[in-house]
């Protein structure tokens, strides 16, 4: 716990790798910032417990660029604590958790956001990108969740312009999941020339994720013509980063949303152009990659149970977010699923136990 006790004691310096990504090309460009931050600062941030130190096994290559597994997520303090929960969950269940790195995007740089990270994770290799949220907000429209809204819920869409070039491939994880096993499977799956990997479910009723005015305009519903579009999460990507950026697919998903601002042929946040331009063209990886609708839905939030088959990633994808009910003490079935990653020190020793 020598770290931890370092957090709370003098300044507390570390260096941090920072992408700044810049408005009027495609290109990003890298800075070192210290940040030091006095031990007098009263923090907002909610403490957390220092996890394990997790150790490659003896089978894994050397966490170098051929055998790194990279992982994008968003940072903000709202999620802070279920980003922490990710975060342990994909170290404790794969057998080479220090070859995995983490690549947070951040629409603003909180020193104690960032300093919790390093004090529960003394081991961790991370890095942190600044994300422009200008980018977006001119192109955001009403959802019918404000949490939908937010610039932060469209980073995933910029990530091939974000990350440094040597980054070809990485996998995208919204930070309300804990995952139950080895990360290295989703990360090896055959992308078979797709640009992205993901669960697919065809069985959901496709048409509802769009307007009547969508389906009415024989021009825009055209763009589906010579697909079998189905329903994809975006909260669980593999993402060819190459192909990405050289198949110009932020434009597409841009086009997309310059359509929605003029007339609305959406109702969710992120998801629709995503869909608008890969439903019917990824590759469809197991569904126990993505047991995704925990959080129940998008206006009320009701339980949820999990869906039959075997289970490697939960998703409380939805507006109930597992933290928030286990604190209320209202929480679902499943929320105690979750439970067992919380590093969440809570001055209430009844919730710790």
């Amino acid at each position: 716990m020598a770290s931890s006790h370092r957090y709370r004691q003098g300044l507390l310096s570390f260096v941090l790798l920072v992408a700044v990504a810049d408005n009027a090309t495609s290109t990003s460009s890298i800075r070192v910032d210290v940040i030091r931050r006095p031990s007098s600062m009263v923090s907002s941030v909610p403490a957390f417990r220092e996890a394990p130190a997790f150790r490659n096994g003896n089978e894994c290559p050397s966490p170098s660029e051929a055998g790194r597994v990279d992982i994008a997520m968003t940072l903000d303090a709202n999620y802070l604590r279920g980003t922490m929960a990710a975060v342990l969950s994909i170290l404790q269940h794969t057998s080479c958790p220090e070859s995995v790195t983490f690549h947070f995007l951040a629409a603003q740089f909180e020193p104690d956001v960032l300093a919790s990270i390093r004090a529960a994770f003394p081991y961790l290799d991370f890095r942190v990108y600044r994300f422009d949220s200008g980018r977006v907000r001119g192109r955001i429209s009403r959802s019918i969740r404000h949490a939908l809204d937010q610039p932060l819920n469209y980073a995933r869409i910029y990530l091939a312009e974000i990350l440094p070039p040597e980054v070809r491939r990485v996998i995208y994880l919204d930070s309300d999941i804990v995952v139950v096993d080895d990360i290295r499977h989703l990360w090896e799956v055959e992308l078979e020339g797709h640009v992205v990997a993901a669960p697919e479910y065809c069985h959901a009723n496709f048409t509802k994720y769009f307007t009547d005015a969508f389906w009415s305009d024989a021009t825009l519903s055209s763009t589906f013509d010579g697909r079998q579009p189905c329903y994809f999460n975006t909260g669980v990507m593999v993402m060819d980063v190459e192909m990405w950026r050289s198949g110009g697919y932020t434009k597409m998903v841009e086009d997309w949303m310059g359509v929605q601002k003029q007339k609305r042929i959406y109702h969710l946040g992120s998801l629709p152009p995503f869909l608008l331009v890969l439903a019917g063209n990824i590759k469809a990886v197991d569904h126990r990659w993505n047991q995704h609708g925990l959080g129940g839905d998008n206006i009320e939030g009701k339980c949820r149970s999990l869906h039959p088959g075997p289970i490697s990633l939960l998703h409380w994808s939805g507006k109930g977010k597992p933290w928030l009910r286990l604190d209320s003490r209202k929480p679902c079935a499943v929320d105690y699923l979750w439970a067992p990653y919380d590093l969440y020190k809570s001055s209430s020793p009844s919730l710790e136990e």
